[in-house]
C-alpha cells in the first residue's frame, strides 16, 4: 500500500550497483543461491509426495491391503485429494506462523508435522490410517509450499529473485522425477503381481523421511529472513544477514540501500497501522490477533491489495486447472487408457513425465529474470492447451481401438510429455514466483497464504473430480483442461502486470498505489529522510553511512 513514486527513486539508487541476472547472477550471489537450494528441499518433499502416490495407487500389494479405498472411484479421489485438503488448511495457518515464529522456524515446524504424517502412512494397515496420515502430511506440505518460496524471495536480491524462487519448482519437479522412478524400482520388491511384497509401497513412502530430516536439522543453521528481522525490531541482525548474503561489508552502498528501503517500508506501514488502528497498539495478544484479522480484511477492503489477491488467487486457480495434477496423480491410469498396456510400461511412461518436467524447469531458473514472467506464462498456457486438445482428438478417434492404433497411442503419450515440458518451464515455477513477490511487507505472509490456499483448494478439487471425469467423459476431460489452460494464458496476457526486475518494495507502483493520497506520499518521503535513505540520492562516494546514524528513537516514534 505504500511507497508510490518514492520507489522509482529507490530503483534509480540501486540501478548502477545491482549485479547480473541469470546464471551469472546466481554465481555472483553464490551464498544466497546455496541457502535457497537447501531451503528448496521443502519443494522436493512436496514433489516426491505428489508423485509417489500415483505409483503406489497402482501397486498390487497396496491394492490388496487397501482394496476398499482403491477400487471405489469416489474413495480413490479422496485418497489422493485429502492431502490437498490438509495442505489448504496448513497454508492458511502458515500466514500467521510465518510472521510470528519466523520463516525458518515455520519451515522446521512444517517438517515435523510432515514426518508424523509420513510415519502414519508407512505403518498403515487400513485405509483410515492412509487417510489420516495423508491429511497430516498435507498440513506440512502446504506449509512448506508457502514458507519456502517466501523465505527465498526475502533473501534474494531483485536481479535473481525469480531464479531463486523458481528453485522451489525445480525441487518439486526433481522430487516428482525421483518418486516416479523409485515407484518403478520398488514395484519389483518380492516379485510382481500376487508375490509383490508390501515393502514395495511402504519403502517408497518411508524414503520421504530422509530429505525431511536433512531439511529439519539444517534449517536451524540458516539465517533468518532480513525482512522478518526488521519487522521484529532486530535491525542489527538484519544488516548482518544482508551483508553476509551479498558478500559485501555492512557499510557498502548496495547493502545499506537495501536495508534502508526495507526499513522505510516497515516504518511507514507501522505508522499507518497506528493511524488506522490506534486502539490496538498495546502489544497484547488480543490486540495482535485483532490486528492480524484486520490485515486479512485489508486485503479485501483496499483496491490495490484486492487486485493483488485477485492476481495471486486466480494465477493459482489457473495453474491447477491446467490439469497438471490430474496428469501427475493419475498418470499410470491415463497411460493405460491411452493404450500402454502393462503396469511396467505405464510406470515407465510416467517416469518420463518426471524427467521431462524436471529438465524443462531448469531454463526457467536460469532465464526467468531476463525473459520476464508474462511471456513464459502465456506461451506455456497455450502450449498446454494445444496438447490437451490434440490428445482429446486422438482419444475420441481411437479410445475403443488403441491396440490397433499403437502409433496414435504413443503420439498421445508424447503429447502428455510435451504438456509436462510446457508446465515445467512456465506455470510450475512462474506462478509461485509471481505470488511470492507481489505483496507489501506488512501483509506478505498473509497474502502468500491466501494465494497458496487457492492453489491447494483447487488442487483438492482436481484430485476429487479427475477419476470420475476420466471414467464418465473420457476424452472430454482433456478438452475441459485445455480450455482452462487457454483461458489462463489470456488472463496473464491481459490482466496481470509484468513484475520482472522489481524490488519487493516497488510492487506498490505496479499495482496502482502510485495514486495514493498526497499525505501518505509525503509521510513516506519524510521517513526516507528521517532514516537517511535520501543520502543515497547524492552520488558523492565520500558520504558517511546513514545506518551509523540511525537511532532507535526514530523507530520508537512509531
Amino acid at each position: 500500500m505504500a511507497g508510490g513514486g518514492a520507489n522509482i527513486v529507490a530503483s534509480n539508487r540501486r540501478k548502477n550497483l545491482a549485479g547480473p541476472s541469470g546464471w551469472k547472477g546466481l554465481i555472483a550471489n553464490a551464498r544466497v543461491f546455496a541457502i535457497a537450494v537447501f531451503a528448496s528441499l521443502g519443494g522436493l518433499l512436496y514433489g516426491y509426495n505428489q508423485g509417489v502416490f500415483s505409483g503406489v495407487l497402482n501397486m498390487y500389494s497396496f491394492d490388496q491391503r487397501m482394496a476398499s479405498a482403491v477400487d471405489d472411484t469416489g474413495k480413490q479421489g479422496w485418497l489422493v485429494s485429502i492431502l490437498e485438503l490438509g495442505a489448504w488448511f496448513g497454508v492458511l495457518c502458515t500466514g500467521y506462523l510465518a510472521d510470528k515464529l519466523s520463516r525458518k522456524y515455520t519451515i522446521l515446524l512444517a517438517v515435523v508435522v510432515f514426518c508424523i504424517g509420513v510415519i502414519v502412512q508407512t505403518a498403515a494397515f487400513a485405509p483410515s490410517s492412509i487417510f489420516g496420515g495423508r491429511f497430516v502430511t498435507g498440513l506440512g506440505v502446504g506449509s512448506l509450499s508457502m514458507a519456502v518460496p517466501l523465505y527465498n524471495a526475502e533473501l534474494a536480491p531483485p536481479e535473481v529473485r525469480g531464479s531463486l524462487v523458481a528453485l522451489q519448482q525445480l525441487a518439486i519437479t526433481f522430487g516428482i522425477m525421483v518418486s516416479f522412478w523409485i515407484d518403478y524400482g520398488t514395484n519389483y520388491i518380492g516379485g510382481t503381481g500376487a508375490t509383490q511384497s508390501e515393502a514395495s509401497w511402504r519403502v517408497a513412502l518411508a524414503l520421504q523421511l530422509v530429505p525431511a530430516t536433512i531439511l529439519g536439522a539444517g534449517i536451524l543453521f540458516m539465517p533468518f529472513s532480513p525482512r522478518w528481522l526488521i519487522n521484529n525490531g532486530r535491525d542489527d541482525e538484519a544488516l548482518q544477514v544482508l551483508s553476509r548474503a551479498r558478500r559485501l561489508p555492512p557499510d557498502s552502498d548496495l547493502v545499506q540501500i537495501e536495508f534502508l528501503e526495507i526499513k522505510a517500508q516497515y516504518i511507514f506501514e507501522q505508522e499507518m497501522s497506528v493511524l488506522k488502528y490506534p486502539d490496538l497498539q498495546d502489544g497484547s495478544l488480543s490486540s495482535n490477533f485483532k490486528l492480524g484479522l484486520r490485515d486479512y480484511f485489508s486485503l479485501i477492503r483496499s483496491r490495490p491489495l484486492l487486485a493483488r489477491v485477485a492476481v495471486g488467487s486466480l494465477t493459482m486457480f489457473f495453474q491447477q486447472w491446467t490439469g497438471v495434477n490430474a496428469i501427475l496423480y493419475y498418470a499410470p491410469f491415463i497411460f493405460k487408457d491411452l493404450g500402454l498396456t502393462g503396469n511396467s510400461v505405464s510406470l515407465l511412461a510416467t517416469g518420463v513425465v518426471g524427467i521431462v518436467m524436471f529438465l524443462a524447469t531448469i531454463p526457467a531458473v536460469i532465464w526467468v529474470d531476463q525473459i520476464g514472467r508474462k511471456p513464459v506464462l502465456v506461451s506455456g498456457a497455450f502450449l498446454m492447451a494445444a496438447c490437451h486438445i490434440i490428445v482429446a482428438i486422438l482419444t475420441a478417434l481411437y479410445q475403443d481401438s488403441w491396440p490397433e492404433h499403437k502409433a496414435a497411442g504413443w503420439a498421445a503419450c508424447a503429447l502428455v510429455w510435451l504438456f509436462a515440458i510446457g508446465f515445467g518451464y512456465s506455470w510450475g515455477p512462474c506462478s509461485w514466483i509471481l505470488v511470492a513477490e507481489i505483496w507489501p511487507l506488512s501483509v506478505r505472509g498473509k497474502g502468500v497464504s491466501i494465494a497458496a490456499s487457492s492453489n491447494w483448494m483447487n488442487n483438492f478439487i482436481v484430485g476429487q473430480v479427475t477419476p470420475t471425469m476420466l471414467k464418465k467423459i473420457t476424452f472430454g476431460t482433456f478438452i475441459f483442461f485445455g480450455v482452462f489452460s487457454f483461458l489462463g494464458g489470456l488472463f496473464i496476457q491481459f490482466l496481470v502486470p509484468e513484475t520482472k526486475g522489481l524490488t519487493l518494495e516497488e510492487m506498490d507502483e505496479v499495482f496502482g498505489s502510485a495514486g495514493m493520497a498526497a499525505g501518505e506520499h509525503q509521510r513516506f518521503t519524510e521517513i526516507e529522510k528521517r532514516i537517511g535513505l535520501d543520502a543515497y540520492d547524492d552520488p558523492d562516494p565520500n558520504r558517511s553511512s546513514p545506518v551509523d546514524d540511525l537511532k532507535k528513537e526514530d523507530i520508537e516514534k512509531v
